[in-house]
């Protein structure tokens, strides 16, 4: 019923859909609908490996379009005030991050149904992505086999047997935490939902324990959890949420948390993944811990991804800071290690960020990053975030900063198999 074992597809949609005061359109109807059509049905029994669809209709394009093979965006027309999506095609990150092209293309509510299945067959139907499973994606058909973005809108239009009205402008958000911590009106009268800002996304038995018990007494029973690792509590009337955050505090869990809190993730690591070749969760524990206490006072918003290999389940090719895992010599011994690329960002200023030939061991992380952030607070221009500011740095510049007075000595560390790892040019 599915090919090379996936069997079921996932269609991702925001966690706060139908409750955030400020979303479009609930898009989770639509959502159920895609996912009814790609699971089950054996039209789409022979899909290639891998698909990843969002859907949504949040403010925060928290289901991050701009990664998926189909990322539809809730957006209003501005001439007709028709609430329909704009649609990103072949986004992905692994070993070759893509970006998401937007299509020329309003598609109405009434049509989203029909222009995915469209995208699907394009990709059921697409010879030239069987001919090698690792290039099984859509973003492929733009990376190796030439489409264009007017390409791809002809060949939905050409399934539908009737052309896409022209897109309009879909306003991705500028710079912007996609998490939903903190309090959040609903657009239920009354009601707030609190988002929980969860470091690198693990909960114990007991702390899951003590969100259960909030949520009960607090709201209806209900958690939600988010694409950045966190949870929530929805439906929790207004003049409770103060009471509600004083527990979640006590309880260790941050609603007004650090940018390094909030903004790093970290994926599975080699505890439990096979593919991994460095340990990711009690490492972003300690550098998020470290950096905490040594720049108390940083406010700027930073994402910094850990992940513990090429393929980038951290996400580290849309991170401020990405750092992805590697092996390095050290007095004879072969230790974890992390390659780091700068300037990553999704939404308004969206960029894939540059790897810049650096990698140090872990044990050599956090004051790299310390370095780093303090010349970006002296050095910065006014108003310049970090990605601005690393923008306007050079690769040289940057693994300066970041590794100091250790360039010379990590550049002299040699692998097993003979390259250097340390700076690679």
């Amino acid at each position: 019923m599915g090919s090379c074992g996936d069997v079921t597809r996932n269609v991702t949609g925001c966690p706060v859909a139908g409750l955030a005061a400020d979303e479009l359109l609930d898009a989770s109807p639509l959502v159920l609908e895609a996912t009814a059509l790609v699971n089950g049905n054996a039209d789409f029994y022979n899909l290639p490996r891998k698909f990843k669809v969002s859907i949504s209709g949040c403010r925060a394009w928290c289901t991050y379009p701009e990664i998926n093979d189909i990322g539809l965006t809730a957006v209003r027309h501005p001439a007709t005030g028709e609430i329909g999506f704009a649609v990103r095609v072949g986004g992905g990150l692994s070993t070759d991050p893509h970006l998401g092209v937007k299509l020329d293309a309003f598609v109405t509510r009434a049509q989203a149904l029909a222009v995915f299945r469209a995208i699907a067959e394009i990709f059921r139907d697409s010879d030239v992505l069987r001919q090698n499973r690792e290039r099984a994606r859509l973003k492929f058909l733009f990376l190796q086999h030439g489409w264009t973005a007017e390409r791809f809108k002809a060949a939905i239009e050409e399934r539908l047997g009737a052309p896409l009205a022209p897109g309009v402008d879909d306003d991705p958000p500028d710079d912007a935490y996609r998490d939903h911590v903190g309090v959040h009106a609903q657009r239920q009268p009354g009601y707030s939902y609190v988002g929980v800002a969860v470091l690198r996304g693990r909960l114990t038995a007991e702390q899951m324990r003590i969100a259960a018990d909030l949520a009960d007494r607090y709201g209806t029973g209900a958690l939600r959890t988010t694409s950045m690792q966190n949870f929530l509590i929805p439906d929790v009337r207004r003049e409770r949420v103060q009471a509600l955050a004083h527990e979640l505090e006590a309880a260790g869990f941050a609603l007004d948390a650090s940018p390094f809190r909030r903004g790093t993730v970290a994926c599975t690591g080699s505890e439990f993944c096979k593919l991994a070749l460095t340990e990711t969760k009690g490492f972003a524990r300690s550098l998020v811990e470290t950096l905490e206490q040594r720049l108390p006072g940083f406010e700027q918003q930073l994402r910094i991804n850990v992940t513990g290999c090429p393929n980038s389940c951290g996400q580290h090719w849309i991170a401020d800071l990405g750092i992805e895992g590697k092996k390095i010599k050290v007095d004879g011994a072969i230790v974890d290690a992390y390659y780091f690329c700068v300037g990553g960002a999704v939404g308004r200023h969206q960029a894939v960020a540059r790897p810049i030939g650096l990698r140090l061991p872990a044990t050599a992380v956090a004051p790299a990053i310390e370095r780093l952030l303090k010349s970006f607070l002296a050095e910065r221009r006014s108003t310049e975030n970090f990605r601005q500011f690393a923008a306007r740095h050079t690769d040289e510049e940057l693994r300066g900063l970041l590794a100091g007075e250790l360039v010379e000595a990590v550049a002299r560390d040699v692998a097993p198999d003979g390259p250097p790892h340390g700076v690679d040019g």
